[in-house]
């Protein structure tokens, strides 16, 4: 009789229970639309996290993808701003809950955290979030795994084999969601450098013919010779523009979180671009509060950051020009201005200086360049939680802003392995 019974009473659960199950698996049905018309992928992997989160009634969700050079475990996405501690935090894939998953390839559920061996601690450390029970499901496609999706503290109950089904199936539909984005994204810029690279590839091309001809004149040929050697740098330096970038919009940089004295780094890239600026009697001046807290970033990022918006403050200055390099607090946020005195920027191309190979059309010819360093600085600080905003009046100058936040470094800050 008390077999009947609690059959019965499974079976009423059941019944009751469903309504919610429905509604559960048409909200999947519902992200996976969504999941595959979303072709950034810092947005996709957002997107994912926050329907983790919601479809396994969890606190918080998190995404890692696996790096096959350092053979680590990398946070890219997670809800409730834990992101913004975290930034790319390096997971082992051993000794750590999503490594097992990542690298046994199946589901786990583990209802107390603390007391399991597997249990990473240092991200609890680092984002000051108390850790009870853990969700993880394997990202695969047909022919690999790219990561984890942890749901993190069930807010009703535990976790059961209906979260770990939901979040499967989450995790099957972003699996090739992120991986078509990837494609789209190389493709993408792939085509664009191809195009970009057939301007110093037909100057090569025209100038090694005439180079043969033995009735060129001294020189015409010194003159051509002088351009196969701007060309060539021109596509060294745009190749290495490009996987720089193709790097940084895969994801597949991995940016280190650690304090960062943004006076020290700024008096440090002015010393690099001194001798460069003195060659054209270009003064710089500066005002930089010393006084400021660090940061929390990747200084050789930052640093690649202030070096390419200096170097521009040069190069597309006038001669016996001046520069002008401030750093503040205003609010909760540090601003780094770099202001030059050249001659500015038109304003219908404001808004396009962040594209990828574009090019200042009045400045075409003038000064060499790839089209792509602001895009790198955009993505960098983008990375950084940072923004850069530009300023500028025909003849008179333009002023890039580069804003970081001013968060609050933990105490237990550590720099994680790449």
């Amino acid at each position: 009789m008390s077999r009947q019974t609690d059959a019965s009473d499974h079976e009423i659960s059941a019944i009751r229970k469903y309504p919610l199950l429905l509604h559960r698996y048409v909200r999947l049905l519902e992200v996976s639309t969504d999941l595959a018309s979303t072709l950034k992928l810092e947005t996709l992997l957002q997107h994912i996290v926050e329907a983790a989160m919601e479809l396994t009634d969890s606190e918080a969700a998190s995404l890692l993808l696996y790096d096959p050079q350092a053979h680590q475990l990398y946070f890219e996405a997670a809800t409730n701003d834990l992101v913004d501690q975290l930034g790319r935090t390096a997971v082992p894939a051993e000794d750590s809950i999503a490594g097992w998953v990542f690298t046994n390839r199946e589901p786990l559920v583990v209802q107390d955290a603390l007391s399991d061996s597997r249990f990473f601690r240092e991200v609890d450390v680092l984002t000051r979030f108390s850790t009870s029970s853990v969700m993880g499901v394997p990202l695969r496609t047909k022919d690999k795994t790219l990561g984890v999706i942890e749901a993190v503290n069930k807010l009703n109950g535990t976790f059961d084999q209906e979260d770990v089904r939901l979040l499967q199936a989450l995790a099957a539909q972003a699996a090739v969601a992120i991986e078509n984005t990837r494609l789209f994204q190389q493709s993408d810029l792939i085509a664009e450098m191809v195009h970009e690279l057939r301007t110093p590839l037909s100057a090569l091309t025209a100038a090694s013919h005439l180079l043969q001809r033995p009735d060129l004149p001294t020189d015409q040929r010194d003159r051509l010779s002088a351009t196969v050697q701007t060309e060539v740098q021109r596509l060294n330096d745009m190749t290495t523009d490009f996987l720089e970038l193709a790097r940084l919009e895969s994801g597949r940089i991995r940016f280190v979180r650690e304090p960062v004295h943004l006076g020290g780094l700024v008096g440090e890239c002015l010393e690099i671009v001194r001798a460069q600026a003195e060659a054209d009697h270009i003064t710089i001046e500066t005002e930089i509060d010393t006084s400021l807290p660090p940061v929390h970033g990747d200084r050789n990022r930052l640093k690649q950051v202030v070096l390419n918006l200096l170097s521009n403050a040069i190069k597309y200055n006038r001669h016996d020009g001046s520069i002008a390099v401030r750093l503040r607090r205003d609010g909760g946020e540090f601003q780094l201005a770099i202001s030059d005195t050249g001659p500015g920027i038109p304003p219908e191309s404001l808004p396009h200086l962040f594209e990828r190979f574009y090019r200042v059309p009045d400045q075409e010819g003038h000064v060499s360049g790839t089209g792509l360093g602001l895009a790198i600085v955009k993505r960098i600080l983008e990375s950084q939680q940072g923004q850069v905003i530009v300023e500028s009046e025909v003849g008179k100058g333009t002023t890039f802003t580069v804003r970081l936040p001013a968060s609050v470094i933990p105490a237990m800050e550590t720099r994680p392995a790449s």
